[in-house]
Parts: structure tokens; sequence; C-alpha cells
């Protein structure tokens, strides 16, 4: 669902990152040379130029100075203030879609420090992403994570609160794949996921967290479709204890430029803890990251895996596709049990705030591991433009096109 939010608000992104390029490459446009093919100018000729060269000059001070001026109302500034409880930038813009019709998104990206004297913890984050259209969709996601006591604790949160269009694909690559499989339906779903990290080496932590989970469908049109959507039926509502272990030698976590992270965890759900069922999800991760030739350049490549076992309730499925897996794919349209996927991305340094990324990626989805198939992998790839709003956080937006599928999104930090 957070997918189809990010390609209903994105779109109005896209015009306004182009927007803020484009002001900012302009007074560097205005002053360059222009070859004439006169040699000779009159004294009158020369204050002329004199003078329009100086009005131009003025011109590209003003526009510069009305872009920076624009930026710091919106805190987008590209430097963190440790004065401020919580240095935020706000990035606010409409959106138009068939699904949501007229709406509003607002993301406001907070930087801070847990601690003022705290010298070796990175900077703490907190993202607030809200959405709200003219149909009554309404949504608004938490990402916060906080880096504690010389960086020995880490405690995340992700949470989010939607009522807002979905689709459903049917379960398994051979309906998904299928267009006149297209189910649509509004979704409300409430999670919440806390999770403390406890440093047990350089480069090592452990963490115990909790997660809460709840999904309901209504108003399903089947559309053309025949596709069996009982699964719909039945709210869901997933209780249980996460576990994790990794090895993270990252330099930072919101936009690594170095390192790598070997990372696996996993969440039982159960009854007795107020789960409607008993199933549990394993998440394997492998990414790394390394400084190309080129200046400040990156290369970055990925591994991950979601897999589960038991009675999984539909909003449980491992999927693939969305904003961070296999871009390029409607999130909810590809889900089974078991997902693997890969994934590696350039990330081109411009001039002053602006990026490029390319990536190209590759999934599979199948009920069981050994069901993998070569014959129905979902490839995928895309470009992707970055605009650094606070130290080491940078605005995303990307294009990508998959098997038969494509999409817009705008995000804050890396997909990966």
């Amino acid at each position: 669902m957070t997918v189809r939010i990010n390609r209903a608000v994105l779109i109005s992104w896209f015009t306004r990152c182009a927007l803020v390029l484009v002001c900012t490459s302009a007074p560097i446009l205005a002053k360059a040379p222009v070859a004439t093919g006169v040699d000779v100018l009159n004294t009158a000729e020369k204050d002329d130029s004199l003078n329009g060269t100086a009005d131009e000059e003025q011109d590209d001070e003003v526009s510069q100075g009305w872009l920076e001026d624009f930026l710091q109302t919106l805190g987008a500034n590209g430097e963190f203030d440790p004065d401020k409880l919580i240095d935020f930038s706000y990035l606010p813009g409409p959106f138009y879609n068939p699904e949501m019709d007229l709406g509003v998104g607002i993301s406001a990206v907070g930087l801070y420090q847990y601690d003022p004297d705290d010298e070796v913890s990175q900077l703490s984050s907190l993202v607030i992403n809200g959405l709200a259209s003219t149909n009554g969709a309404l949504g608004v996601a938490v990402a916060n994570k906080t880096f504690i006591n010389q960086d020995n604790q880490r405690f995340y949160l992700n949470a989010e609160v939607y009522d807002a269009p979905d689709v459903f694909y049917g379960v398994g690559y051979d309906t998904n794949h299928q267009e006149g499989s297209r189910v649509e339906f509004n979704q409300r779903i409430i999670s919440v996921n806390p999770m403390l990290l406890q440093r047990m080496s350089p480069t090592s932590f452990v963490g115990i967290g909790f997660d809460f989970s709840y999904a309901d469908a209504s108003k399903i049109n089947l559309l053309d479709s025949d596709v069996d959507t009982d699964i719909l039926d039945d709210s869901s509502r997933s209780v249980g204890v996460n576990l994790l272990l990794n090895h993270d030698s990252r330099d930072n976590v919101l936009n690594p430029q170095s390192g790598r992270i070997l990372e696996i965890d996993a969440t039982f759900y159960r009854q007795y803890l107020g789960s409607k069922t008993d199933f549990d999800v394993y998440n394997a991760l492998y990414s790394e990251y390394m400084q190309t030739g080129r200046g400040e350049d990156i290369l970055a490549w990925q591994v991950r895996g979601r897999f589960t076992s038991g009675e999984v309730p539909w909003d449980q499925l491992s999927k693939a596709g969305g904003g961070d897996l296999l871009r390029g794919y409607t999130s909810g349209r590809y889900r089974d049990k078991q997902m693997l996927m890969s994934q590696v991305e350039y990330r081109l340094n411009l001039s002053g705030r602006h990026g490029m990324v390319f990536w190209g990626g590759a999934g599979v989805i199948a009920d069981d591991i050994s069901e993998f198939d070569g014959n129905k992998i979902l490839p995928n790839g895309g470009i992707g433009y970055r605009f650094e709003v606070k130290p080491r956080v940078n605005l995303r937006l990307d294009m990508a096109w998959g098997d038969g599928d494509s999409g817009f999104y705008f995000n804050v930090n890396e997909a990966f």
C-alpha cells in the first residue's frame, strides 16, 4: 500500500525536483560566455554590454538568493543546526491520480542529537510522511532512528496508519503476472514496530523488538478479474516478537558510502500474544557499498530474502515491488510466501547537492523456496534524481520499469 501511495504523491514531486535542479543550475548557465561575430564595439555598445552584464549578474544573484531563501524556508538547506531540538525540513506538494483524486502530501525530515556531548554517534533521524485526498484517502508513516550512548545502543521505530486504495492480483507468480487478474480494494492498516539494538562488538548488534499489524480490506472491486478474493474477507491482526542479529560496518545508516551490512532477523507471531494465526517471518539481508575511482560516486549492491512459514495472513505475504524492493512493480501485485531479490545501483555525485542513480535488479516469488523458477524472474531497472535536503539525507525521485509494469517513486533516504 505504501508504494501505491508513493506513486500517487510522487508525480507532482517530479516537477518540483526538476524545478529545483533548473533553478540551481540557471546562474551557472547565465554566466557562460557568448560567442560573437563582431570584432569591434563602439563605446556606447561597450557600455550597453557592460550594463547588460551587470544586470544579468544582478538577476543571477536575485535568482540564487530567491532559491536559497525558498530552501531556507523549507529547512532544506543541506545543513544541520545543533541548537534545534529537531532540525526539520518540510517538503509539501499536491498530487492527483484516478484512485485518490486530488490530494496533498507532506514529508517532514528531521535530524537531531540524542546527546549533544556524544561525539561518536551519527545524527539521529525522524521522517514523517503524510497524505490526504478529496476521496477520503488518509495516511501517515513515521520512521525513526535514534543513536544512543556513543552508538552502543540504537532504537528504531517504524509505524504507519493508512486508509487508502490498494491492489490484489491473487497469490503466486502465475496469477500475479496476468494483467487481467487485477482487483482493486480499499485497505486500512495500522502497524507499529519498535526495536532496541545493543552493540556486541565494533561491527555487530543484537536486537529485540515487538511487531503489531492490523489490516482490513473493504470496497473490493473485481473489475474483470476472476481471482479468488476470499482471502481478503477476513481482517488480519499480527502480533509477534522480533529478534535480530547483524554485522554492520557502514559509515552511515541513512546514506552509506562505504562498508557492508549482513543481517538476519526473525519474527514469531503467536495467538497467545494476540495474533489471529501462528506464523513466522524470516528476513535475510546483505548489502555492500564502495567508493569508485570517480570522486564521491558510490557502487552499492544488495541481496535480500523474505521467507515465511505457517498460516500467513494476506497482508503478511512476501511482496516484490514498491519503493524499496524491485522498484517498477506495483506494491501488492506480486506476493507469495517466499521472496528473493537482488539489485545493484550506481550513485553518481553531481555538483552542489544534486545526484543521479542508475540501477538494475531481479527477483522471484514462490510458495516454497524449492519452487523458485529461473523462467519466472522479475527484472527491473531505472533512473533516479537525488537532492540533499540535510547532511547525508537525500530526497529521492525514481522512475523504474519492470516486466509489464512501471512506477514513479518519491521518498526520503536511499532504497537500500
